[in-house]
């Protein structure tokens, strides 16, 4: 099983890998039949100021990748998961990608509260009504959180979301987990190796450093992590750095699949996957 980290140790962790020597890590995993070397390109939603960019990028090379979707602020148009994007989230799902969870308003976890008869969690939103502040969530009102992104999905695009979710910062407990898992949502990180790099500083991390890093370190296996845009960045990432890391993974003998493929959630998929609800109507 691939070792997942938080967002923010990732961080510390890039800096010392672009100055030390690079050592494999035991992430392999079985691969689906018709491939030896599998990775899992995911992205979480952002700006979406390179969403167009990211989809023609994938569609040219015939990548499929599970997107991780928030209704976070955009460059133009409404939220993310809003009437301005929905052709967008449409026309990903006819091309093959798949979609899950990463909470309605990008809600950040910060504690645990209650029992585990009674369990409830400090929050705190970056996107909506409460916006930056630190909040109660019941268990079923966090469920409700990452349910109502997976809805959205469903009615917008006609495709059943997998039954996963991604914490916003990778931040969870087992508490958390547990309550998510209790409600058909398990979640997914990205390997120590798969932390692309592309919501670090720009001036510390170049492109050209992050893509080298990248190909030198990914293993079969690795859950990647990218982003749909992100607003900290000067130089951003996925214009200069998407693209050649697909071909150079590629001309390694890697391929590009979705999560309902990947060994540690296959069986949590199947078993959880309910049928696709009607699109809704433009």
């Amino acid at each position: 099983m691939a070792a997942y980290l938080p967002a923010t140790r990732m961080a510390a962790g890039v800096l010392v890998a672009l100055c030390l020597p690079v050592h494999a890590s035991g992430s392999s995993t079985p691969a689906p039949q018709d491939c030896d070397k599998p990775v899992y390109l995911t992205f979480d939603t952002g700006h979406m100021g390179v969403a167009d960019l990211v989809a023609d990028v994938l569609r040219r090379h015939q990548v499929r990748v599970t997107f991780f979707a928030a209704n976070e602020t955009t460059q133009q148009g409404d939220g993310s998961l809003g009437t301005h994007w929905a052709p967008w989230w449409k026309a990903r799902a006819q091309e093959g990608h798949r979609f899950a969870s990463h909470t309605w308003d990008h809600t950040y976890w910060r504690g645990d509260l209650g029992t585990a008869a009674d369990r409830s969690f400090r929050v705190r939103p970056s996107q909506g009504a409460h916006k930056d502040q630190t909040v109660t969530l019941s268990a079923a009102q966090y469920c409700a959180e990452i349910r109502k992104s997976s809805d959205w999905l469903r009615q917008t695009t006609g495709q059943a979301p997998l039954p996963l979710w991604r914490a916003p910062g990778g931040k969870t407990s087992p508490q958390l987990l547990q309550a998510a898992e209790a409600c058909g949502f398990k979640h997914v990180g990205w390997s120590p190796a798969g932390f692309l790099g592309d919501e670090l500083s720009s001036e510390k991390f170049s492109n050209a450093a992050l893509l080298q890093q990248a190909l030198a370190r990914i293993r079969p296996g690795d859950v990647l992590l990218a982003h749909l845009g992100i607003w900290s960045r000067k130089d951003p990432w996925a214009p200069a750095v998407l693209e050649p890391l697909i071909t150079g993974l590629q001309a390694k003998g890697f391929c590009f699949r979705t999560l309902d493929q990947h060994p540690d959630y296959r069986a949590w998929v199947q078993g959880h996957t309910a049928a696709p609800a009607p699109a809704r109507q433009p």
